[in-house]
């Protein structure tokens, strides 16, 4: 890791020159930067605590180093940059990520680059499906305009008419915008299933080739389908798996770091450890220490 992503710490920084507006749920924390965003009931039962779009300039930069939401961003406009797997990623026009909770999550932007992007934010109860789950692309390309579209018609629909059921169709159609990213109907079932077993087994030994036999592929197919629908390798797949289960048994558990490491596939706790700080930003034991009390649902929100 490098020493700039070492030294993260949470921070919200909004250039004067940068421009947002949006829509944010009834009951949700008040921050400032969302304070002036209409309230709308109908966001509530999806469990989104706001949606938006940006038009971020240098020095613009947000870092979330326990992420307690799902967080959606695509852009229709310009590059910038997202922290993605431990590494930074440019995210330009045409493109989006899907950041899930319980990892280090970081946007900034790139000087003399306009960002412009439309988002939505998560808060995921216990009961309900997760929005990413374990074969959803953290980033792929992404026709932003419908989703642009449809924001846009929530806000203008919020400050004037106001009308209930239009309302709701908008935050519907958002909502069917995301979900079309996290689980795109094209996506090879068996890459899926592998996922899933693999989400189960996580304490086993998986190689690429074992990967490759299980899903009925050659290794070198397999490469290229999870580079094209998940945005990153099958290796690096196992990686994130192992370290969001991890992070999920620190948060939620009181398993020592050593049965942690074990049960997600890591028999030297050292090794595990270095992992986890490069994935998720914090060592494990730091991260247990700073875990957020289970607050309700009207603490959780975390803004743009």
């Amino acid at each position: 890791m490098t020493k700039p992503e070492q030294e993260l710490t949470d921070v919200t920084i909004h250039s004067p020159r940068t421009r947002m507006d949006g829509v944010k749920a009834l009951n949700v924390e008040w921050r400032p930067w969302i304070a002036d965003f209409s309230e709308c009931a109908a966001l509530n039962p999806f469990q989104i605590i706001h949606v938006g779009i940006m038009e971020a300039v240098a020095p613009t930069r947000i870092v979330r180093t326990k992420q307690t939401t799902t967080y959606f961003l695509a852009c229709f406009g310009g590059k910038g940059k997202v922290l993605i797997d431990g590494r930074w990623r440019v995210c330009s026009a045409g493109s989006a990520c899907l950041l899930p909770a319980h990892t280090l999550n970081a946007f900034d932007t790139l000087r003399g680059r306009r960002w412009e992007f439309c988002w939505v934010c998560y808060q995921q109860s216990a009961e309900q499906r997760p929005i990413a789950d374990t074969a959803s692309p953290v980033m792929a390309p992404f026709e932003a305009l419908p989703l642009h579209s449809a924001i846009r018609g929530l806000m203008h629909e919020c400050k004037s008419a106001a009308q209930p059921t239009v309302i709701h169709h908008w935050v519907e159609l958002i909502h069917a915008h995301v979900l079309r990213f996290a689980r795109p109907l094209e996506q090879d079932d068996r890459l899926r299933l592998l996922w899933k077993r693999v989400a189960a087994r996580l304490s086993e030994d998986w190689t690429l080739a074992r990967l490759a036999r299980e899903a009925g592929y050659s290794k070198e197919h397999l490469r290229r389908l999870c580079r094209r629908q998940l945005g990153r390798s099958p290796m690096h797949q196992i990686t994130y798996l192992r370290m969001r289960r991890a992070a999920e048994l620190l948060a939620s558990t009181e398993r020592t770091i050593e049965a942690t490491a074990r049960e997600v596939g890591y028999h030297n706790p050292f090794v595990f450890s270095n992992a986890f700080t490069k994935w998720i930003g914090w060592r494990p034991s730091e991260y247990r220490r700073k875990k957020l009390k289970a607050p309700a649902f009207e603490s959780k929100a975390v803004p743009v």
